[in-house]
């Protein structure tokens, strides 16, 4: 096994509700302890670390005396709102032992599927990592219907790994890691020590749901895998219980099944960018703020662009082009096009007096620009 997680600086990290409630007995505290410790010895390192948590729907149902998952979706949403209480605080209060911060932010699939959702959901998470503080993000399951139903929280590890361009996804589970077939009904069953993340024979190998408390399973850790590989994270899954987990992995120590991502992460942003973005509109840009880009590797800011062309959101996909309109770049606009005229040529600090507030002191991010 490659040393996935010894190399990586931004590591996301999802448990699941049956080890975060052992089984549905209610809140780990002593479990959740163990990673909280893990996760405070992994930042003081210099690490990046964001905690993708499930529980709150299991926690909430112990609060309110249920022995089953209800099926009801506003009762679903009340065993969140209830839960979530508990599960947020208990994160609080072990990382605070240690001397670390915590966040706790909430998302949808909305929140990321929408552009401008999307750059402030990155924003916040960036700016939280650093302020060393660790974000601990969960589904908000009281306000949204089909992530409920689909309970997949693997899926939400994978889309904030691609969110913040994360170099590693683990994935703490009740099993080992990833099996040639279930081994609670195969003894044959060969355990897979390394895999490439998309390979559609891992598919065939998962089974379905393991666990009566969450609603995931191996197969949505497959694809989880697969959707973060996209962005150039590889994953490990692995147990969650196993001692100092988290620590032995960043050590470069092969623990669990670790899903290589077959596309380096510069790659596979590009090629995210590419793939999923439509042209909305293009600034124009003097010579110096060529250089910056194309020869520094720097943001744009609004200073350096002399005009604006089309009807375009904070968000949307925009060309940098040349005073002779050849384009060199392109990538997601901060401000929408209406803004980006009022602020054009000035410096950021000026920003917050010309539009009442800043959302960046960059028209366009380098982390969201490509080069032409």
């Amino acid at each position: 096994m490659p040393d996935v997680l010894k190399q990586a600086r931004r590591i996301v990290i999802k448990v699941g509700s049956s080890l975060v409630t052992n089984e549905g007995r209610g809140i780990d505290a002593a479990a959740i302890g163990n990673w909280c410790r893990q996760l405070a010895a992994l930042a003081r390192e210099g690490r990046e670390v964001i905690m993708v948590s499930s529980g709150a729907i299991a926690e909430g149902m112990k609060r309110l005396g249920w022995t089953t998952r209800p099926t009801e979706l506003h009762e679903l949403q009340a065993a969140a709102a209830v839960g979530q209480m508990g599960l947020a605080q208990m994160y609080e209060t072990q990382l605070s032992q240690h001397g670390i911060g915590s966040a706790q932010v909430l998302l949808t699939h909305a929140d990321l599927a929408d552009r401008e959702r999307y750059l402030n959901a990155r924003s916040t998470l960036l700016t939280l990592l650093g302020l060393q503080v660790i974000p601990v993000i969960n589904e908000n399951d009281t306000v949204v219907n089909d992530e409920i139903k689909v309970g997949d929280n693997d899926t939400l590890g994978a889309l904030v790994a691609n969110l913040v361009e994360a170099d590693a996804l683990v994935i703490l589970t009740d099993q080992r890691g990833l099996y040639s077939a279930d081994p609670r009904r195969d003894p044959q069953a060969r355990f897979i020590d390394e895999a490439t993340a998309g390979d559609p024979a891992l598919e065939r190998m998962a089974g379905g749901a393991g666990s009566s408390i969450g609603k995931g399973g191996m197969i949505t850790k497959i694809l989880a895998a697969k959707r973060a590989a996209r962005s150039g994270a590889s994953t490990i899954i692995a147990w969650g219980r196993e001692q100092d987990v988290l620590l032995r992995l960043a050590a470069g120590e092969a623990i669990g099944t670790a899903l290589i991502a077959g596309t380096g992460k510069r790659a596979a942003r590009k090629q995210w960018m590419a793939d999923h973005l439509q042209l909305r509109g293009a600034v124009l840009v003097d010579d110096g703020a060529v250089v910056k880009l194309r020869d520094e590797g720097k943001s744009l800011l609004p200073i350096g662009v002399t005009g604006i062309e089309g009807d375009f959101h904070r968000g949307d996909v925009i060309a940098v082009r040349t005073a002779a309109g050849v384009e060199i770049a392109r990538g997601l606009a901060n401000y929408s096009s209406a803004e980006a005229r009022l602020i054009a040529r000035k410096p950021s600090s000026q920003i917050a007096g010309l539009l009442g507030f800043a959302n960046e002191p960059e028209l366009i991010h380098r982390d969201n620009l490509v080069l032409s």
